[in-house]
């Protein structure tokens, strides 16, 4: 067991921040654990901000990863909005904004990802949102209640996971839609244009208009407030809020400074990491949003900015740190929840990485399983309404052999048997 008198410092107060911390005193080690966060808030998980939380279905206490107390009980020094402004590598400090600098035995960079940025006129007016923080969300909230009330209009920049997300929560509150989407269908670059048909057709039978092959150009708006958006085809939308969801960008800035070894943004950016979620840097390490991990089961550098993997890159990179043998090869996986769709995601299948989609089940009745293959390997499966199947699937991308793929579309061939 690492000695005693250690120091493992965490920069990044979200959920892998805090399982990691959590992960270091389940596995015994006894040492100073020092979590430092630049929001005020304990640690939280991000999923409610888009889901239970903005719909009003959860309170904001179950958005955080432990109560209060827990950090004190198990002797988590926890600095809450304090930001790390400086790793000096040769030292082996941190440098707060405060001035204050800590030392550390070995270092965990889990520092998320934030918002991407519109560069067009009126994204200063009030009524602009971006969705990332707690803050962000209990503000959106409050701004979608008071659309419904008003008949109010939303207009949403991008029909990502995010965008289809809030879009769900509006027109639950009663607020008008309209989303702005330069290609041809929702999440077109992650499910291909058929499936994202399907959510296309989810959202306008529940009254959201789209509006795709377009970029927002400019917000505009009169006494600071907004009152239209207008898209490089010319065409303007009334709109009382405007909600930017054109993505994330890791936050490398500090691991970027601090000399460590970084993939480039075209290749999906983020920390280069070992299998181990080492950096380049042996007494540093990365987990979450930022990771771009070398995946030892998909043979590619993969970064993934969904909750399981803050759940599971946390604790796998505590494990590392302890000096443990950690192999990271988790399934990429992530859920997500609109009117009365629930879908489950698991796999990589990136476009123009596969060859072939196979679907079993009714996507009439968005009650089904797709599939994305490529000579007849599963790469991707997505459960849409149809639940305990994750472990199978996984099971049909972890075994990377063809399968029968007239078996796989059969809903009465269980889909243990194809394994």
């Amino acid at each position: 067991m690492v000695d005693a008198d250690q120091t493992f410092v965490i920069v990044g107060g979200g959920l892998a921040g805090a399982k990691a911390a959590e992960t270091l005193r389940e596995e015994g080690f006894n040492g100073r654990v020092i979590l430092i966060g630049d929001e005020r808030e304990h640690p939280y998980e991000r999923p409610p901000l888009s889901k239970g939380f903005l719909t009003g279905k959860e309170e904001r206490d179950s958005v955080f990863v432990h109560e209060p107390a827990w950090y004190a009980q198990h002797d988590i020094e926890l600095h809450r909005g304090q930001t790390v402004t400086a790793v000096d590598r040769e030292a082996r400090t941190v440098r707060l904004g405060d001035g204050t600098v800590i030392p550390y035995d070995k270092l965990l960079l889990a520092t998320g990802a934030e918002p991407r940025r519109l560069d067009v006129p009126g994204t200063d007016l009030a009524g602009v949102h971006h969705l990332r923080r707690l803050a962000h969300s209990e503000r959106l909230r409050h701004e979608l209640k008071q659309l419904g009330r008003d008949n109010g209009h939303l207009v949403i920049a991008g029909a990502g996971w995010i965008g289809l997300e809030v879009a769900s929560a509006a027109r639950g509150y009663g607020a008008e839609v309209t989303i702005v989407e330069a290609d041809p269908t929702p999440l077109h670059r992650v499910l291909g244009p058929e499936l994202g048909q399907l959510f296309a057709d989810l959202h306008t039978d529940h009254g959201v208009r789209f509006h795709f092959g377009a970029r927002l150009t400019e917000i505009t708006g009169q006494d600071g407030m907004v009152l239209a958006v207008r898209t490089d085809d010319g065409e303007e939308h009334p709109a009382h809020a405007v909600l930017i969801a054109i993505g994330a960008a890791p936050r490398t800035a500090l691991a970027e400074n601090s000399g460590l070894a970084l993939v480039d943004r075209a290749d999906g950016g983020g920390v280069a990491v070992d299998e181990s979620l080492r950096t380049s840097d042996p007494d540093i390490y990365a987990a979450g949003d930022i990771a771009a991990v070398h995946h030892p089961l998909l043979h590619t550098r993969l970064r993934v900015e969904h909750w399981a993997n803050a759940l599971n890159g946390g604790p796998a990179a505590a494990r590392a740190m302890l000096g443990q043998r950690v192999s990271y090869d988790r399934v990429p996986y992530f859920f997500t929840d609109q009117y009365d769709l629930g879908m489950e995601y698991s796999g990589w299948a990136p476009p123009g990485s596969y060859d072939q989609v196979v679907v079993r089940g009714d996507t009439g009745k968005r009650e089904f399983i797709a599939f994305w293959l490529k000579e007849g390997r599963v790469l991707a499966g997505m459960n849409v309404n149809v639940w305990d199947v994750t472990e199978p699937i996984q099971a049909l991308i972890r075994a990377r052999t063809a399968v029968d793929t007239e078996a796989l579309a059969d809903p009465s061939v269980p889909l243990e048997t194809l394994v």
